[in-house]
């Protein structure tokens, strides 16, 4: 994919991901992002805490209630949001999708933002858009994100990640 996809959100809401992040380390942490779908990106207005779901294997996997999904959903519909993206950690890893984030995002078009929490610590904060047209054919491609009132700090450091990432 040639055109670049941009993830925009505030400062609290970054800064909130990566704080979420923190807190549950060594476990990962997950949350939805409720916004708007709009020409060149997703528009994040709010941000809601998930519960995960994944005591096997916290420290690695993550997943969210359907029931807490609805009503996150719901709520975020209330105030004439969609679900446009899904945030998560990685603990002591990188913030690059995983071949298990792949296999379980499902949300075409939706964005899926990964913190890097290295002994507690965020310190990457990467965020990827998942295209195509069905299971079959879907794929991550990196954000650009955007945060309101900060564009220097956000392209900076998705521009880090994007040289990091083969192609």
């Amino acid at each position: 994919m040639s055109e670049k996809t941009m993830l925009r959100l505030t400062p609290a809401i970054y800064k909130a991901l990566r704080s979420h992040g923190e807190e549950t380390y060594p476990n990962e942490c997950c949350g939805v992002l409720l916004g708007r779908f709009e020409d060149g990106g997703n528009s994040v207005e709010g941000a809601a805490r998930a519960a995960n779901t994944r005591t096997d294997s916290a420290h690695n996997r993550y997943g969210i209630a359907p029931q807490e999904l609805v009503r996150i959903q719901r709520q975020g519909r209330e105030q004439g949001w969609d679900i446009v993206g899904f945030y998560h950690s990685h603990p002591d890893h990188p913030a690059q999708w995983s071949n298990t984030d792949l296999a379980e995002a499902h949300w075409l078009g939706c964005s899926y933002v990964i913190t890097s929490v290295a002994g507690g610590a965020a310190t990457q904060t990467n965020s990827f858009l998942l295209t195509g047209a069905s299971e079959e054919d879907k794929a991550f491609v990196n954000e650009v994100m955007v945060i309101e009132g900060e564009p220097a700090l956000a392209v900076d450091e998705a521009e880090k990640a994007s040289r990091s990432i083969p192609a």
